[in-house]
């Protein structure tokens, strides 16, 4: 697949990037590269492959569920601007 100038300047206004005069050139080249290997491995059979979340059959080593410091809840709290009700009351910045 290969791109020309309108359409990496839409690309790029979608993606919000400001691209130069001089760079459309090799964008174009680079994405249609990238474009091209994504056919590429869309030909590919994968029938009968099964999917997996990692290459290498490894199991995650996990440390035990611990508690490791005291609850200090109350001397945070007695510190913060505001507090309510055991909460931290926080200025609104969604309206």
């Amino acid at each position: 697949m290969s791109l020309d100038k309108e359409a990496v300047g839409k690309i790029a206004h979608l993606a919000r990037l400001g691209v130069n005069d001089a760079e459309y050139d090799t964008y174009a080249r680079n994405l249609s590269d990238i474009l091209s290997f994504v056919e590429q491995l869309n030909g590919v059979d994968t029938a009968g492959v099964e999917p997996m979340a990692h290459p290498l059959d490894a199991n995650q080593r996990l440390r035990p569920d611990e508690v490791s410091e005291s609850d200090r809840r109350a001397q945070f709290q007695r510190i913060a601007p505001k507090v309510e009700a055991g909460l931290y009351l926080v200025p609104k910045v969604i309206e």
